[in-house]
């Protein structure tokens, strides 16, 4: 049983590397085309039509996927004080108990994304005139990876692997 754990446990671990792959690429193309746009409008003085509007669903994309990748690393900003002073027994079941709310927060992104990238589908962007699907379609994808991380989670406190050292902030 527990080295199918450990699979998961790999599984999720791999899943969240392409993810940190996908992040990158994102950051990439927002800051290539932002570095452009500045560079067309006041160099060359013609500047690019759509630009502004990728990097914007760039940011979108980037902001959802990365939340849930950081909630995996253990970056995101908490409130941790009960954890500190709880036992360890208490202190494991606080955890647990914030990894399944999590986990219901990413199913309501995800039901709810979804019925809103729905009743925008039809719709296009102005400049570039994609549908609107895609970068609405960000928020249930956000869900996914924060589900899939509530899962890693999981399996981190199942089996008992320390979660990932915090930085001190000075």
């Amino acid at each position: 049983m527990k080295s199918y754990l450990l699979l998961a446990h790999r599984a999720v671990d791999e899943f969240n590397r392409f993810i940190g792959l996908i992040l990158a690429g994102l950051l990439l193309v927002m800051t290539l085309l932002i570095f452009w746009q500045v560079f067309a409008r006041f160099v060359i003085g013609s500047p690019l039509f759509f630009s502004d509007e990728i990097a914007r669903f760039s940011m979108l994309w980037l902001t959802f996927l990365g939340a849930g990748y950081a909630y995996r690393k253990g970056t995101l900003i908490s409130v941790d004080i009960l954890l500190e002073y709880a036992g360890k027994k208490l202190a494991r079941l606080l955890r647990i108990a914030i990894i399944l709310c999590s986990a219901l927060f990413a199913f309501i992104m995800i039901k709810h994304g979804y019925d809103l990238t729905d009743r925008v589908a039809s719709q296009t962007a102005p400049s570039t005139r994609i549908s609107m699907m895609w970068p609405y379609m960000a928020v249930p994808a956000g869900g996914v990876v924060i589900m899939i991380n509530s899962l890693g989670l999981l399996l981190d406190e199942a089996l008992d692997i320390p979660s990932q050292p915090k930085q001190e902030v000075n």
